[in-house]
């Protein structure tokens, strides 16, 4: 136990060795100095489990240096009880900091400080005094500076929101993110020098996977390319609460058709898939149903907005045929399936193939391959 099985976990998950500088840094960076006592894991079924340091030590540094995310703080949104700071599996850290690129010269702002252990970890990589870190909760701030200042490192730790950055020490040669957004914050390309490099999850209403590799241009755009890897929780102030019955009001008919396309072809287990369409049909949403009150299976789609909502049906029988329900101004399964089948069309490509333009006026473009060969959007 230790940190050689922390490094064997980051192996066996990446099927190679984390990339130099960083299995060295790692081993001087104690995850266990970054973990609160309380820490919730993952129960197999959906929902986690608590540790207690002090009642299970064993178990609890079992988990500090296992390869796997430990949830540090839930908090309410929409009703449900969702997790609010996490301490992200440390290969999925490893991956985020391969992204970036980093130098000996480089001066980072980091986006969700959390527990602190990626800010010690940049700190060890970059120059004293160059790594700034943000975060909303005041208590995660404290806690995450004391716990760096205890094993020797003083970065600008700060309350504050991340999407506005953090314009007193910019310019950053690096903008890293520990959460995902839906949209890149003005802030963080204005506050990025020419050349310097955005790293960001990627998050959509449809599904929450990749990380955008961003490159700063000379005309205060940024381009590049997505990563096939990355789930990270929303960054807060781009969260919408998404709720059926704030969608579906009593008395409303929806159109009615049926359909080929299989729903578990757009919301089953092919993440592929699913990035194209988060990417493609803009804020809309989906949610399994399979308490049979309307259908054996039902996929519920809605748009943030509340406008629109659609549903395709299984009945327990039928496997190439099923039912549609569609309402409001945005005919979502439409959307869906239009999207998915351009998706198909062009060779079902993988994640790695997409790439993003975010323009200085803020205009989202994504693209295939090359920035030439734009995406069709829906719902924009």
């Amino acid at each position: 136990m230790g940190i050689e099985s922390l490094l064997a976990g980051i192996t066996a998950t990446l099927e190679r060795p984390a990339a130099e500088p960083w299995p060295a840094i790692m081993a001087a960076v104690p995850r266990t100095a970054f973990l609160p006592d309380l820490v919730w894991v993952r129960d197999g079924r959906g929902g986690h489990r608590l540790l207690d340091r002090t009642s299970e030590p064993e178990a609890w540094e079992a988990a500090a240096y296992s390869d796997q995310p430990l949830v540090t703080e839930f908090t309410v949104f929409g009703g449900a009880r969702v997790p609010l700071s996490s301490a992200s599996a440390p290969s999925t850290v490893v991956r985020l900091l391969e992204d970036a690129q980093l130098s000996s010269t480089s001066r980072v702002l980091e986006i969700g400080t959390g527990t602190g252990y990626n800010t010690a970890l940049l700190c060890a990589r970059c120059p004293e005094g160059s790594v700034v870190s943000l975060d909303v909760v005041p208590e995660l701030s404290a806690l995450a500076r004391r716990s760096l200042r205890a094993i020797g490192h003083r970065p600008d730790v700060i309350t504050a929101n991340g999407t506005e950055g953090w314009p007193a020490l910019a310019p950053y040669s690096h903008i890293l993110a520990t959460c995902s957004v839906r949209s890149v914050p003005a802030k963080w390309l204005e506050q990025t020098e020419p050349g310097g490099r955005i790293v960001t999850p990627w998050d959509s209403p449809w599904t929450c996977y990749g990380t955008l590799v961003l490159s700063k241009q000379q005309d205060g755009s940024a381009v590049g390319r997505f990563a096939a890897h990355g789930s990270y929780m929303l960054i807060s102030t781009q969260r919408v609460a998404t709720d059926l019955d704030d969608v579906r009001k009593p008395g409303q008919t929806p159109d009615t058709g049926t359909t080929s396309l299989s729903p578990w072809d757009v919301a089953g287990e092919d993440l592929d898939a699913q990035f194209h369409l988060g990417l493609s049909v803009r804020d809309v949403w989906h949610s399994w149903d399979t308490s049979g009150e309307d259908a054996p299976v039902r996929l519920w789609l809605a748009d943030t907005g509340g406008d629109s909502w659609a549903c395709v049906d299984w009945d327990g029988h039928q496997a190439r045929t099923f039912a549609t329900g569609q309402f409001g101004t945005r005919r979502l399964w439409d959307e869906i399936a239009s999207s998915h089948a351009w998706w198909s069309a062009a060779g079902r490509p993988h994640v790695a193939r997409y790439g993003m333009t975010v323009t200085a006026e803020g205009l989202h473009i994504p693209w295939l391959d090359t920035p030439a060969a734009t995406v069709p959007l829906s719902g924009s």
